[in-house]
């Protein structure tokens, strides 16, 4: 999902991190913090005030990001949809599946970490220890890692002959458009059926324009077997035989 449509619990511009980036594993997706502990989880419980404290919440988050959780839970909620795509691919016309982009295909953790979990949509992105990193330039930057797991159901589900549609929040501008594609191909997302972008002028919910793009790709003729994002408003709406809702605790988007 697309994060300038989001409500953002983050801090202001100032609250950045110092990073070296190393690869991560079953994710493929970079650490932003080679000596970050997880003998300290058991530290950062949150306590329960009103609201919760954001500095232990962000804490938590981390916990789930770099100490396992996170890919646990990732990976078998795709495992889900890859079974379930296998199961249904030879048993519909024209069989397809639906993937959001941010969060569910590409990782934008290097950007998330680097704003403290802020959301900066403009400004520059040199990822340099100290500096913000603005949304656009990032995206535009291409620099966004593949999340393995979908990436591996992508591969299976073109080899079980289902047409792949990623429809994103991204907006339709023509760079970045191409930014996108590049990215998604470098990373190893080649021959997808075609990327839906939410038009510049489009007003209205987040769920109410995908669910019309979802709509349209039925009305080519082909059936959604599965639609699979990491926001509940990647999933509403219908127009898709099953979803499945990958975690992303890091920003939420109704």
């Amino acid at each position: 999902m697309h994060r300038s449509a989001m409500h953002y619990g983050g801090p202001s511009a100032q609250w950045l991190i110092t990073a070296t980036f190393v690869l991560a594993s079953m994710l493929g997706v970079t650490r932003a913090d080679a000596a970050y502990s997880c003998a300290d989880k058991d530290k950062h419980r949150i306590e329960l005030t009103e609201p919760l404290n954001l500095g232990q919440f962000k804490l938590q988050l981390r916990d789930y990001r770099y100490c396992g959780g996170y890919e646990t839970d990732f990976a078998s909620r795709v495992a889900e949809a890859k079974a379930y795509v296998q199961q249904r691919a030879t048993r519909v016309n024209r069989p397809a599946l639906v993937l959001d982009i941010d969060e569910t295909s590409l990782s934008n953790w290097l950007e998330i970490e680097q704003d403290d979990f802020a959301y900066i949509p403009g400004g520059p992105c040199t990822l340099e220890p100290g500096t913000a990193c603005g949304d656009l330039e990032w995206e535009l930057s291409a620099r966004a890692e593949a999340l393995k797991p979908t990436l591996e159901l992508f591969n299976a589900a073109r080899f079980w002959g289902v047409s792949v549609f990623f429809v994103t929040g991204r907006q339709d501008r023509f760079d970045l458009r191409e930014a996108t594609a590049r990215n998604l191909k470098q990373v190893g997302y080649e021959g997808w059926q075609q990327l839906i972008m939410r038009p510049v002028a489009s007003t209205g919910s987040v769920s109410d324009y995908k669910s019309s793009a979802r709509k349209e790709i039925e009305e080519q003729g082909y059936k959604i077997i599965a639609n699979v994002g990491d926001q509940q408003s990647d999933l509403d709406g219908g127009f898709a035989e099953k979803t499945f809702r990958v975690p992303n605790p890091f920003y939420y988007i109704p």
